[in-house]
């Protein structure tokens, strides 16, 4: 009788938190007396689990946080680093990823965030002097990661002003064109473009560039095209590479904008890094005084300690390409709500979801100690390409899976993760094809060149 009493009294309880209205709409879809005889007969073990149900049902699962970093690698970072890190992920997060989808359907650039780019004072991070940081190549690639994650686009645009550009001035440069651009370009006062590619010459620029450069007097004359140039559409300085037909090697220009013979025509339906101003330079009889010949750069050879540099950035850039499109995918599938619960819960999501996990991790860790080979003075070209052809290889099947999970969802820019994308295939191929990158890292590994 003690047990009856007591369990009718849990029972008593039970119902009190059900408020009167609640109550009139559940007892007109159940019998309530025959709800109480049901409760009055558990024991004390199945009371207390059915409070526990009703308990749990009325709070919202907490779920863990969405973070991309599973091996925790930021712990690494010094404090300031980290400060770093984080300043220029708010700023994305509040200046960029509001506007990003917009650019990129429209192809523009948002030039309005130009000036709050140069306030972050991250561009030329790892420089020493020249109004530049002066910090870690570790930083310089974390923080690549950090704009990827957002947008492929805007880090592609910082990585040709703070890599290719100014790194080509910094390791290049005279004294003298150190001091008049670098400043300029580290404030975003300036801004760089950098010419190699050309429309008949990608990967085989090694071998024999199309653009030639011959020297008359104190002046350089300049023939040729380039193409897929970034920036180039506004850019107030670019990097022309092109071949000296005197001694067929490669040297590198400062051509300025408004030189005579200069022209350029914007790139348009790109299905890839939509933001990117890219653009198809013709010289015509182009004329570029000494003084403005990068002084260092006189072979192909000096031309690949500044892509030596930048690969590496690009592997950074996959990384955050793949964050984000992980990061995109897991917020939807916890939102995302089918057969009455998160897709979330089911197998095959957890499944498509750890396996991006396990790729973004392994990337991660790869690029992380190649920032350290970097600080350390041992990167090697080998070392850079290995990078960029397994992180642009992961990243394509990490966006490909988040695309996946989100079902028709996946293909519509408010979720992101088209951009994502359609971005790894540009990553997947700049800087270097897969196919060329491997031969790289073949010759290395066995000492035959697979080149032709």
């Amino acid at each position: 009788m003690a047990s009856l009493f007591s369990n009718i009294k849990q029972a008593y309880k039970l119902f009190k938190q059900v408020d009167l209205a609640a109550l009139s709409k559940l007892s007109a879809k159940v019998d309530l007396g025959q709800v109480m005889q049901t409760v009055s007969k558990m024991d004390d073990k199945q009371l207390h689990g059915l409070m526990k149900m009703l308990s749990h049902s009325e709070k919202k699962k907490e779920l863990p946080p969405i973070e991309g970093d599973f091996y925790h690698l930021a712990q690494m970072l010094t404090e300031e680093d980290r400060a770093t890190q984080l300043k220029v992920r708010a700023f994305m997060e509040q200046e960029v990823k509001p506007i990003a989808n917009h650019y990129w359907l429209k192809g523009e650039f948002p030039f309005e965030i130009i000036s709050k780019f140069a306030a972050l004072n991250i561009c030329g991070v790892t420089y020493k002097g020249y109004g530049c940081p002066g910090r870690s190549s570790l930083l310089e690639g974390i923080l690549a990661m950090e704009m990827a994650r957002v947008d492929t686009s805007i880090a592609t645009f910082f990585g040709v002003q703070s890599g290719l550009v100014m790194g080509s001035i910094y390791l290049l440069g005279s004294e003298e064109q150190k001091q008049k651009w670098l400043p300029d370009l580290q404030q975003f006062k300036k801004i760089g473009a950098f010419g190699l590619t050309e429309p008949e010459v990608g990967s085989a620029v090694a071998g024999g560039l199309t653009m030639e450069a011959k020297r008359v007097g104190n002046k350089w004359v300049l023939n040729g095209q380039k193409k897929w140039i970034g920036n180039a559409t506004f850019a107030d300085v670019i990097i022309i590479w092109a071949r000296d037909v005197d001694d067929d090697q490669v040297k590198g220009f400062l051509l300025k904008k408004g030189t005579a013979g200069f022209a350029v025509e914007k790139m348009e339906d790109k299905m890839a890094l939509r933001i990117v101003q890219n653009g198809i330079i013709t010289l015509t009889h182009c004329e570029i005084l000494e003084e403005d010949r990068l002084q260092k750069a006189n072979s192909f050879k000096d031309t690949a300690q500044v892509l030596r540099m930048t690969r590496a950035g690009v592997a950074w850039l996959a990384v955050g390409c793949a964050r984000g499109a992980y990061e995109s995918a897991l917020a939807y599938t916890r939102e995302r709500k089918q057969f009455g619960k998160p897709i979330a819960a089911f197998q095959l999501i957890q499944n498509h979801l750890v396996e991006m996990l396990s790729n973004l991790t392994a990337t991660q860790t790869l690029v992380f100690r190649l920032s350290q080979l970097q600080d350390e003075g041992l990167l090697t070209d080998e070392h850079a390409s290995l990078a960029k052809v397994f992180c642009s290889l992961r990243t394509r099947d990490i966006v490909s899976r988040a695309r996946e999970v989100m079902g028709g969802n996946g293909i519509l820019l408010q979720h992101d993760v088209a951009r994502f994308v359609a971005d790894a295939e540009a990553i997947y191929s700049y800087e270097g094809t897969k196919e060329v990158n491997s031969l790289i890292v073949g010759r290395a590994i066995t000492g035959f060149s697979a080149f032709v």
